[in-house]
């Protein structure tokens, strides 16, 4: 699982040159438009820094719904677990306005999630897409142990090749017992998720390739609080 990792210090590093201050009030149309993919994946990994340092930057909520009131301008798309104990905005240190959050068990994209995401990038201008996952997830528990339960059980499914594709765990191993296990399909989801993004929406993979977005993954932990990214 180690080699999928990639610390959010190297990404601040290597994207210093786009490192802003946390803005008090989100984006407007000229700032988007101004906006580069890695300028904003650094500014999401800076507010990660101030999120886990517990110096969250200056904000007005009030000013902020006065500004989206007429319309809204975000930088980016994050696909997250509905785990309750990963608060989007909070864990990037942003606030409303600044982000498309869409929230699943799993952080699977289902066709629903792909259409939102493609609203958010090619209409309504956001310059990355995030596959946020996180440690201890319960949805990959579930598809580890082969859970079926009402309308989970096709949900889970979308993990299974995530499971299928972590090797080297004899089989009594290969549940939710193993912590190692878990954690390695964890991150292994989150990698196939956004190759499946490019691959299920041409779309997608076009700005991609042109420059006008970035398809990114990561993992969150419950324990520190922090953000790493996940080499594809």
């Amino acid at each position: 699982m180690k080699s999928l990792l990639i610390f959010a210090q190297a990404v601040i590093l290597s994207a210093a040159p786009f490192v802003v201050a946390a803005p008090t009030l989100p984006p407007t149309a000229a700032q988007q438009q101004a906006l580069t993919p890695k300028g904003v994946l650094a500014e999401l990994i800076e507010g990660n820094r101030r999120f886990v340092e517990g110096r969250p930057a200056p904000g007005d909520a009030r000013a902020r719904i006065v500004a989206t009131a007429d319309g809204q301008y975000p930088k980016a798309f994050i696909l997250s677990c509905v785990d309750s104990r990963v608060p989007v905005e909070q864990v990037f240190d942003q606030g409303i306005g600044d982000l498309f959050v869409g929230r699943v068990a799993g952080n699977v994209e289902s066709v629903d999630q792909l259409g939102s995401i493609e609203f958010a990038t090619k209409v309504a201008g956001a310059k990355l897409v995030m596959v946020l996952g996180h440690e201890a997830c319960g949805a990959v528990k579930g598809a580890c142990d082969h859970v079926e339960l009402g309308n989970l059980t096709a949900l889970l499914q979308e993990i299974k090749p995530a499971v299928a594709a972590v090797t080297g765990y004899a089989e009594a191993n290969r549940n939710s017992k193993n912590k190692d296990f878990v954690e390695s399909v964890i991150a292994k989801n989150v990698a196939l998720k956004v190759a499946d993004l490019r691959q299920r929406s041409p779309l997608l993979a076009e700005m991609e390739k042109a420059g006008r977005i970035i398809i990114v993954g990561a993992l969150y932990s419950l324990h520190t609080g922090k953000v790493a990214l996940v080499s594809p």
